[in-house]
């Protein structure tokens, strides 16, 4: 079976080849209808893939073109195929739909895969991601499940010569996982990925072999209930193991303020946490006013990133009334304007690698919830102009006094890999939002309008590298 990482570099590759060759005219979109009708009656149709095909390059569909493109190839080698191997090209087939963002083609054809092969857990796990992303969290939720009933241990083979092989410790229930593609490069390196909630403690002396080990239960708070698993895995691993559990335990949201307090620069908000809700909003009130927190504030679910449910409260009366209907855990952190003089909120993100800072990007909006894809930088070319400057150059942007309270916090983080998300006060100190290993780092198209982050994405991959290369000598 094909690994996501193998049909990756296929479904790049074939997208690369045909983007270069002059398109006929639209096809009618009646046509495609009818055909992928006509697919969903006989997914093994080899002849049905080929007029697909036809139609895709007619309709200009570079996707769609490359998927069947690589289901042709796949009923050519294999010939008179079976149900189990039908069911791998439709898998196949969806994960190069899934790969380039294509939702709801990748669901439909992880569908069929899995009514050829209900056993194939790989499809339902990618089938799960899918569904997630469409917003189907309960089908989401029963395929994940299936698939690691199914199976708990996911090996994608380097593609081109295997210099180590990482072992990723990751969470199957809910969200957590450090998302580590970039970091580790598909050529060199075998990822064997492990959904160690789902194995019991016999299953870690089955594991295939492996050089190293990332914990990729990145966030804290997902990281709890497993702490008796992890643990036990570690006393018992004779390979190194790049971020530890305890390093991580250390970074809960309400303990930030604690690990960083005496670092000189450095303003850490007030944070709580609320594991239970509190009996009445009089009770709310005295909980907030014995941790010294004032309004405005913000509240935020745990095992939340990127701004999801986050909300801004300006009184109790507001806030009382989301937690009620929240009903679950979540922290209060108070709320500091951070408007710049020019009336724009800034974020700047810092990755740690090897406790080293490296520039990953600055966004730069009018809005107090600040995240890169809604802060109009496309639309607005002095924003990325000054994010160019930050990326050349982080500490010169931002000073002596912020420069060295950022490298302090990355010693004080102590991560193998980690990040900090912050902005500058007006008097130059460092606004810290969140100081963690759950930081995504991802490649931009080579050709867009953000190819100028990929050298610096590049830097914190290759600093990757050498670390992994100097742990596994030791």
């Amino acid at each position: 079976m094909s690994s996501i990482t193998e049909l990756q570099a296929t479904a790049t590759h074939a997208t690369n080849t045909t983007a270069g060759a002059p398109l006929p005219s639209t096809a009618s979109a009646d046509t495609i209808e009818r055909l992928s009708q006509a697919l969903d009656a006989a997914p093994h149709d080899v002849g049905l893939h080929a007029r697909m095909l036809d139609a895709m390059r007619a309709a200009n569909d570079e996707v769609g073109y490359a998927a069947h493109q690589l289901a042709l190839a796949a009923f050519e080698m294999l010939g008179s195929a079976s149900q189990e191997q039908v069911a791998l090209v439709c898998y196949n087939l969806a994960t190069v739909f899934a790969i380039k963002g294509r939702r709801q083609s990748a669901i439909r054809w992880y569908r069929h895969a899995l009514g050829m092969n209900p056993s194939l857990a790989i499809a339902h796990q990618n089938l799960a991601v899918a569904l997630e992303g469409e917003g189907l969290l309960e089908e989401a939720a029963t395929h994940r499940e299936r698939a690691y009933e199914l199976q708990r241990v996911f090996t994608e083979t380097a593609l081109v010569t295997e210099q180590r092989r990482v072992l990723i410790l990751g969470a199957g229930k809910g969200k957590g996982n450090v998302p580590i593609d970039a970091l580790l490069s598909f050529e060199t390196v075998s990822r064997i990925r492990y959904a160690i909630d789902y194995a019991d403690e016999a299953e870690d002396a089955q594991l295939p072999p492996y050089d190293l080990v990332f914990n990729a239960v990145g966030d804290p708070d997902a990281a709890v209930p497993l702490a008796p698993r992890l643990a036990h895995f570690v006393a018992h691993c004779e390979r190194p193991v790049l971020n530890p559990p305890q390093a991580i335990e250390r970074t809960h949201r309400h303990k930030t303020a604690a690990l960083l307090e005496s670092v000189r620069d450095t303003f850490v908000p007030r944070c709580m946490r609320i594991d239970t809700r509190p009996a009445n909003v009089n009770e709310l009130a005295r909980n907030i006013a014995q941790m010294r927190i004032s309004f405005p504030l913000l509240m935020r679910p745990v095992q939340t990133h990127g701004g999801e449910g986050l909300e801004l409260h300006a009184s109790l009366a507001s806030l009382w009334s989301s937690l009620v209907k929240l009903d679950a855990p979540c922290y209060l952190t108070a709320y500091h304007d951070f408007r710049s003089a020019d009336g724009n909120y800034r974020k700047y993100r810092i990755i740690y690698v090897d406790r080293k800072p490296y520039p990953y990007h600055l966004a730069i909006s009018s809005r107090w919830m600040v995240h890169y894809f809604s802060a109009d930088m496309l639309d607005e070319p002095w924003k990325l102009a000054e994010e160019r400057r930050f990326l050349a150059d982080p500490f010169a942007v931002l000073g002596t006094r912020a420069s060295e309270a950022i490298v302090e916090i990355g010693r004080r983080l102590d991560l193998d890999f980690g990040g900090i998300d912050f902005a500058l006060t007006s008097t130059g100190q460092v606004l810290v939002f969140e100081a963690n290993a759950t930081m995504l780092v991802h490649r931009e198209a080579r050709n867009g309008p953000l190819a100028h982050k990929n050298p610096h994405i590049e830097r914190i991959a290759e600093a990757f590298e050498r670390m992994q290369q100097e742990r596994v000598r030791r």
